[in-house]
């Protein structure tokens, strides 16, 4: 079956998943997976290097994505106010993907040791983005690499609370989180941060 290369990518990650789902990652091959996408082992190659990427697709754009909002952020907020915005800014990105598909991706991942491995890789990327990010801003060296943890942490619990299909939006669910985050400093200001927020 011919199709763009983005169709192509697309069948093959929805292929993936339905094979890692009923049989469990290490049960399948590269070829089961080109299989049941339509195409040739040699075309899944030509797309993903391995078994395990073709479930991590968008990776560096999501992670210049992040890097990119906190550099753009505007100028005289503290760390996490800043973080804030640009997660805030970038939130479409997080929810493009069908919550059904990215549910099931969470389970394969959560379910398969190789897989929550390569996760966590994934989110070292990611934290090493923000961090460098912020030290462009001046943030101390020292402080840039914890705001970025927690940081992490917020975009995860969001986005648990998103799979688990929280009818709150994206944005609500960053801010909720935040302002958690800030109870735990002083829980006299929970309600937390108030960065400039983009229309």
């Amino acid at each position: 079956m011919a199709g763009s290369r983005k169709d192509v990518r697309v069948r093959l990650q929805r292929a993936a998943l339905e094979l890692y789902s009923e049989r469990g990652f290490d049960r399948t091959t590269a070829a089961d997976v080109a299989a049941l996408a339509d195409v040739t082992e040699r075309t899944y190659f030509r797309h993903f290097p391995d078994k395990r990427e073709v479930l991590f697709d968008g990776e560096a754009a999501m992670t210049r994505a992040v890097a990119d909002a906190v550099a753009n952020a505007p100028a005289g907020l503290a760390p996490l106010p800043t973080l804030l915005d640009a997660f805030l800014s970038i939130a479409p990105m997080f929810t493009e993907h069908d919550r059904e598909l990215s549910e099931r991706r969470h389970r394969v991942i959560s379910a398969t040791p190789e897989l929550k491995e390569r996760e966590l890789a994934k989110i070292a990327h990611v934290t090493d983005a923000i961090t460098t990010a912020l030290e462009h801003r001046d943030v101390p060296p020292h402080i840039a690499p914890l705001a970025a943890m927690c940081g992490i942490a917020v975009l995860t619990r969001a986005r648990l609370e998103w799979l688990a299909g929280d009818t709150r939006d994206y944005p609500t669910l960053l801010a909720d989180a935040f302002a958690d985050l800030a109870s735990l400093v002083d829980p006299s200001t929970g309600q937390g941060f108030s960065p400039i927020r983009r229309s």
